[in-house]
């Protein structure tokens, strides 16, 4: 491949082919540091093999490789889940019972919260053309945070109404979708 996503999957693939080694024996992207430290966070006694692993898919990533599900928000959302995982950690945390049970893709999740705000506040333009995005892109100006706190308030309340609908993973397609 070339062009940008060849550049994208060479950020991934570095590490593919050193599954043994330390991440801190080269250089880390920013995109790779996020998703390392979400990991720390997450499973704080597990190892990661490498940025590519199927391990990533028991954070909730759709694939071994978590850089394909960021094509609809991008970098913005993993800054959200990293904000989130150190903000709210007891939403990481799959618990016994029956939230165990009905438990969705946290990482595909988070993702697609971040891109129902985006949406709603009209924030994929340069600005915002509705009331409500307007008055966002303000507060924006006056607290650089507000963006992550919405999208914690906002993840909660999806994790609420999750709970509540006692849906199952395999429902995430219908219910769990911006």
């Amino acid at each position: 491949m070339v062009g940008p996503r060849a550049w994208i999957g060479g950020l991934f693939n570095r590490s593919a082919n050193r599954r043994n080694e330390r991440f801190h024996d080269y250089h880390l992207t920013p995109p790779q540091a996020a998703l390392r430290d979400l990991w720390r966070i997450a499973f704080p006694n597990v190892v990661l093999n490498g940025m590519i692993s199927e391990q990533w898919k028991d954070m909730g990533w759709q694939g071994p490789n978590p850089s394909t599900d960021f094509r609809g928000c991008g970098f913005i959302s993993l800054e959200n889940l990293l904000f989130l995982a150190k903000n709210y950690p007891r939403l990481l945390f799959k618990q016994g019972g029956n939230r165990a049970t009905w438990e969705y893709p946290f990482a595909v999740a988070g993702i697609n919260v971040s891109f129902m705000l985006i949406k709603m506040l009209d924030l994929f333009s340069e600005k915002p053309r509705c009331l409500p995005g307007m008055n966002f892109v303000r507060i924006l100006g006056e607290d650089e945070a507000a963006f992550d706190v919405l999208y914690c308030v906002a993840f909660e309340m999806m994790d609420a109404q999750w709970l509540a609908m006692h849906a199952s993973y395999m429902e995430f397609n219908i219910y769990g979708r911006a």
